[in-house]
């Protein structure tokens, strides 16, 4: 079966190129403002790739008859969602739809916000992988902030359509990999078709930084007889860099109050910088709780803040100093013991987090784990109901959708189905904890991205065009 094509595709983006063109940047803001828009703002004028994206068009849609997970924690039985206009317009028990409106009976389903991931490398170690395809560690040196994951991004992997309809996911975060303590700048993005990674970027989303701990840094660099080669290695040059960008941080400060000749520009410390002022955010990879903690104490010294610590097999074990912190844990469901530092993991560390309060997620890290993390989670609710933790289904959903939405800048404008947020959706077609359960209908912005009733609606990348077996979601 053939899916989209890109003339298809190509069209409907061009369609939409003139009415989008003037939502392409934040509105300017004044310097003091520290609103999210205005935060966007300043860093938007200092992007030299800024987002191109823009929604494909939708129809005016209510689904009538559904159990609805909103995101945020409730849910309604026999409930009506409305979107139109790209954003959802109301949810509850009954919606007014207006005149003309496409309507979906959803006796038997659920509807639930789009899936984000948080931590994906789709795009930069793509499918075929092969090695001529591997482009997420500049594992050239310890310290590369300068690198930009959307620079190795792929827009053509086949492994964004199939987390798009296996599973379910409308938004991701792609990282750089983990050789490097400083590993670059991370990108959000929408997963919807694009020639370009400007023309899925998420509009408006902050950067990340990706940071790594432990056994992966100081094997790559010890194997090469080069600092680091031990966890006090790795602390000592992340130390000596945090402290090289806030000498940075003052000269370009200084410069942008005073005036005079500019100082030599550094793009890897511009990232750094960015970290600093609190507009791009960090996100670590890191597995041992006391790991976890002198990161925390390094992010204070430097007068920095840890955004969330991802894979966090021990965050469990100090799941009140993450909360005291503000700070989220990026874990998987039960995939642990892989490595020393992954020992020690248990299957109800997602939930210990959540009875404590702490900002936590699932994550996939993997190209198809991210076709089942509602599966993954549906692993961590009987892990949890078995060492006698009660929690909804509606209260996980908050895992796969919410809460890296907070984690990634955008719970404003993602992440639940609040009127006025982006219409991501997906309708599955039975109880979403199932492994039998897959996404039946998927929306983007309102628009509707796949059917698993019709064909053409399946999303298939130009690399895959002419392919044996192309369009066939398997």
């Amino acid at each position: 079966m053939k899916g989209i094509r890109l003339s298809t595709a190509l069209a409907m983006g061009l369609a939409l190129a003139a009415c989008g063109a003037a939502n392409d940047r934040p509105e300017s803001a004044s310097s003091k403002d520290t609103s999210a828009t205005a935060v966007a703002a300043r860093r938007y004028a200092r992007d030299p790739y800024p987002s191109t994206y823009h929604a494909y068009p939708g129809v005016p849609t209510v689904v009538r008859n559904v159990t609805i997970f909103d995101g945020e924690g409730a849910r309604i039985d026999n409930g009506e969602a409305l979107f139109a206009d790209g954003k959802i317009v109301a949810v509850g028990q009954r919606v007014d739809a207006p005149a003309g409106a496409t309507v979906i009976d959803g006796t038997g389903r659920y509807l639930t916000p789009g899936i984000i991931d948080i931590h994906s490398h789709l795009g930069d170690y793509p499918s075929p992988a092969v090695r001529a395809n591997s482009d997420g560690n500049e594992a050239t040196s310890p310290v590369t902030a300068d690198v930009w994951a959307e620079h190795s991004v792929w827009p053509q992997d086949p492994g964004f359509g199939r987390a798009l309809a296996n599973g379910g996911v409308t938004t991701l975060q792609i990282l750089p990999g983990s050789a490097n303590l400083f590993g670059g700048r991370s990108v959000v993005l929408k997963n919807v078709y694009a020639r370009t990674t400007q023309g899925m970027k998420f509009p408006g989303a902050p950067y990340g930084l990706k940071m790594a701990c432990g056994e992966n840094p100081k094997r790559v660099y010890g194997a090469k007889g080069r600092e680091p080669s031990t966890r006090m290695g790795n602390i000592a040059v992340d130390r000596q860099t945090w402290a090289k960008a806030r000498a940075y941080d003052r000269k370009w400060t200084k410069y942008e109050k005073e005036g005079g000749d500019p100082p030599d520009r550094d793009i890897g410390m511009d990232t750094l910088r960015g970290v600093l002022d609190g507009e791009i955010l960090v996100h670590n990879h890191c597995y041992r709780a006391d790991e976890m903690a002198n990161v925390i104490d390094m992010a204070k010294e430097f007068g920095y803040h840890v955004t969330a610590f991802h894979h966090a097999v021990e965050a469990y074990k100090i799941a009140d100093l993450l909360k005291a912190n503000g700070v989220c844990a990026a874990v998987w469901a039960d995939w642990y013991g892989f490595k020393m530092e992954s020992f020690d993991g248990i299957g109800a560390n997602l939930a210990l987090l959540q009875n404590a309060g702490t900002c936590a997620m699932i994550h996939s890290d993997d190209e198809n784990g991210i076709q089942r993390l509602n599966q993954e989670v549906a692993k961590v609710l009987s892990s949890a109901r078995h060492a006698g933790i009660d929690i909804s289904d509606a209260t996980a959903w908050e895992w796969l959708s919410y809460n890296p939405a907070k984690a990634l800048g955008i719970a404003d404008r993602t992440g639940s189905l609040k009127p006025g947020k982006m219409a991501d959706v997906v309708l599955w077609n039975g109880y979403p904890f199932s492994v039998y359960t897959r996404p039946e209908k998927v929306w983007i912005d309102g628009a509707l991205l796949y059917d698993a009733n019709n064909p053409k609606l399946r999303p298939v990348s130009d690399f895959e065009l002419g392919l044996p077996g192309a369009g066939d979601v398997k």
